[in-house]
């Protein structure tokens, strides 16, 4: 499959990427880094991404950002820095997207524990992914042709436990491995309209 992954080179982008490609045909793109360049909170730089790279048979979005701050401190233009970013830049890619995919491909879109598991400072992030799983879910119902729509949501990933760990107290460490399958079932897999949990708190 040609498969294409916005956010390649991130914590966990890097590491589905390096595994997809061990099978696939792998293109990155990226605000500043891969082999296309895309700011998925630009609408048009996402119409520019695929006029570059053409059909694809796998889109996976693994980025996009919402500010962590305390409820009482965050302003409207604070949650429109998510709403914008990781949500419509995931809704935005996926409505754009579904004229350059092939017929049975697949979207595979990322949240997070947060929408089922919120902590303090997380309203814009866990409002954020638990709109993605609503729209991942009525998405399934009309995309045409075949294409395929999931979300993968992981917990506290174990390359990302240093920088975040103080924000989760309490959680298990997600292994690297678990969170790539997540893809790989989404992406190699045949469901659709799933909200493939990966999570170890429950």
């Amino acid at each position: 499959m040609k498969i294409l992954i916005i956010g390649g080179t991130g914590t966990i982008g890097k590491k589905v990427s390096a595994h997809l490609s061990k099978k696939h045909d792998v293109l990155i793109a990226g605000r500043t880094s891969g082999d296309v360049s895309v700011d998925i909170a630009d609408r048009q730089s996402i119409e520019a991404m695929f006029a570059s790279v053409g059909r694809v048979d796998a889109v996976v979005c693994i980025a996009g950002e919402a500010k962590w701050a305390a409820f009482d401190s965050m302003t409207e233009e604070d949650f429109y820095i998510g709403l914008k970013s990781k949500l419509m830049g995931q809704v935005n890619l996926v409505s754009v997207g579904q004229k350059y995919l092939n017929a049975g491909g697949s979207f595979t879109l990322t949240t997070g524990i947060l929408a089922d598991h919120p902590v303090v400072l997380t309203t814009s992030a866990a409002m954020v992914n638990g709109g993605i799983h609503s729209f991942v879910k009525a998405a399934s119902l009309e995309l045409t042709h075949g294409i395929r729509i999931n979300v993968v949501s992981s917990g506290l990933v174990e390359d990302a436990v240093e920088k975040y760990e103080a924000y989760f107290p309490g959680h298990n460490p997600i292994p690297m491995k678990k969170v790539i399958n997540g893809y790989v079932k989404s992406v190699e897999g045949k469901g659709t309209g799933e909200i493939i949990r990966m999570y170890d708190n429950r």
